[in-house]
């Protein structure tokens, strides 16, 4: 497995220190607050760790961003078992540091059943191999790359994106609210569904809240410009494997009072609609 992706599932790997409490860190990547993926992904993992049935996986996770995280200590990670049903089992999860919550999020799971199905159908977009990769985006706009950026933009990523419809996030020009990213890993994940689960949801916020401010022509690069995750609504449909293809399809339908909504349906290379997410987050212009 390739190092970048080891980290990363190293990083959802929390340590268990008590029945209902578990620890993780942060990379040391040079920014200055805990990105907002990698508290939702590791929410999402302690919240499974309670669960030991393991024929039931998430089916939705609500999460609110209280404070900043600090990437220099650890996040403390303490599970309450709101319920073991028939059928459904409920966990709530409060991320501390320095005694404060940073991040709440409750979580259903669901025993597998079938039922009833319908989904809509992916849209007609061309494929990832047919899409500019990360690294063809900033070889395009390295001379718009801030040089104190070019170091941690360099790095291995372990998810690799391709974007449908790119955007110079340096000299940003005003586009449509909507975005469609193709993503997966870099190498193979096991066959563990909630820990595809628990990595998607790390990946879901990464591009999504951008979604919001393209129309406005700006981006998190400016030094004007407040960005930040406020809440995070997932709804995981069926199965996956983060290691295929997936089509991130986003669009933005409002941004007022600061804020900026989004939208997110995630489909598999086959066309199967695997997962639903909404997030609101801060875009502040300060003048």
């Amino acid at each position: 497995m390739k190092q970048e992706l080891e980290d990363l599932l190293d990083l959802l790997d929390l340590e268990q220190i008590e029945v209902n409490m578990f620890r993780g860190v942060s990379p040391d990547e040079g920014w200055q607050r805990v990105y907002g993926g990698q508290v939702l992904g590791q929410a999402l993992v302690a919240a499974s760790r309670t669960v030991e049935d393991e024929t039931r996986n998430a089916h939705s996770l609500h999460g609110y961003f209280l404070r900043p995280g600090d990437t220099t200590i650890p996040i403390l990670y303490t599970v309450d078992r709101i319920r073991d049903g028939r059928s459904f089992t409920t966990r709530r999860v409060i991320a501390v540091q320095g005694g404060r919550a940073i991040f709440s999020m409750s979580a259903s799971f669901q025993v597998h059943e079938t039922g009833l199905e319908h989904h809509f159908d992916a849209p007609d977009v061309p494929g990832p191999l047919d899409c500019p990769s990360e690294q063809d985006l900033r070889a395009k706009y390295a001379a718009d790359i801030p040089e104190e950026l070019k170091h941690i933009l360099d790095r291995p990523r372990p998810i690799e994106m391709r974007f449908v419809e790119p955007a110079n996030e340096y000299k940003p020009a005003p586009m449509k609210p909507e975005q469609h990213v193709w993503i997966k890993t870099v190498d193979s994940m096991p066959d563990d569904v909630r820990l595809n689960q628990c990595l998607l949801a790390y990946a879901s916020d990464m591009t999504l809240i951008d979604t919001s401010y393209r129309p406005h022509g700006v981006s998190w690069g400016n030094p004007n410009f407040q960005v930040a995750s406020l809440d995070h609504a997932m709804w995981f449909h069926k199965p996956f494997k983060t290691d295929d293809w997936l089509l991130y399809q986003q669009d933005s339908p409002s941004s007022s009072g600061a804020r900026g909504f989004a939208r997110g349906t995630i489909f598999d290379a086959s066309g199967d609609l695997v997962a639903s997410v909404a997030q609101e987050g801060l875009i502040r212009l300060h003048q």
